[in-house]
């Protein structure tokens, strides 16, 4: 089995998804900003709110939710990479059984390279994939399919993340300027939005791209021999 093909084949389907979803969403908001139809005929109010405010914030939160599904599916691509690659090995759960604890503590990111670099000979520093960035990926999905309140659609970095990651990479550039720059007290009291916008998608995606890249190579080699040359 081709499993990068079938990877890059998911990655392609969240990068259409992506863009054929979130254009009608940026469409609305640009056109309520710029008072284009069909809202350029604002209803009268009393409360003194901006016309279309609740057209605006509906297509804003849609794209909130939007990223942090994409960003969802993007973790659990690449934990399939590695399930079906550990399949290919061992036909069992090799890593899951033998690296139990490091899965459990460190979730499966760490689990498999500790895994693989034990059993396959993979050294890991060799990767030019940023690490950071893809422990994050991870934790973006955890935090969307695990929230916290049932009274908001609004999800936040948890206590972790923010341990783990002071400066974290799903942020809104408003967020990161108004709290990370000045205060991150402040921050971390009133909880950071998982913010994922699309240049952090595709940059996150650029780095699964990166890594998954970088070890076919060697699960390849690893599995059946070097590969001759022409």
């Amino acid at each position: 089995m081709d499993i990068r093909f079938f990877l890059n084949d998911r990655i392609k389907f969240i990068r259409r998804f992506y863009e054929t979803t979130s254009q009608p969403l940026v469409q609305t908001k640009q056109r309520i900003m710029a008072g284009e139809a069909p809202f350029d005929s604002p209803p009268y109010r009393e409360d003194g709110e901006p016309p279309f405010l609740d057209e605006y914030l509906d297509a804003d939160e849609a794209l909130e939710v939007l990223g942090r599904n994409c960003v969802s599916m993007l973790s659990e691509s690449l934990k399939l990479y590695f399930t079906t690659w550990e399949w290919e090995f061992w036909r069992r759960r090799g890593c899951g059984k033998n690296f139990r604890k490091t899965f459990k503590d460190s979730g499966f990111l760490q689990g498999y390279k500790e895994c693989f670099a034990a059993a396959l000979k993979i050294d890991w520093n060799e990767c030019p994939a940023d690490f950071s960035i893809l422990e994050q990926i991870i934790l973006a999905r955890n935090a969307d399919q695990h929230p916290d309140s049932i009274t908001t659609i609004r999800v936040t970095h948890n206590e972790y993340t923010r341990r783990q990651h002071p400066q974290p990479f799903f942020v809104s550039e408003i967020e990161r300027k108004l709290f990370l720059s000045r205060d991150e007290d402040l921050g971390a009291w009133l909880g950071l939005t998982l913010h994922v916008s699309r240049d952090t998608l595709l940059e996150a995606i650029r780095q699964v791209e990166l890594l998954t890249s970088w070890l076919e190579e060697k699960l390849v080699e690893a599995k059946y021999g070097p590969r001759r040359k022409e």
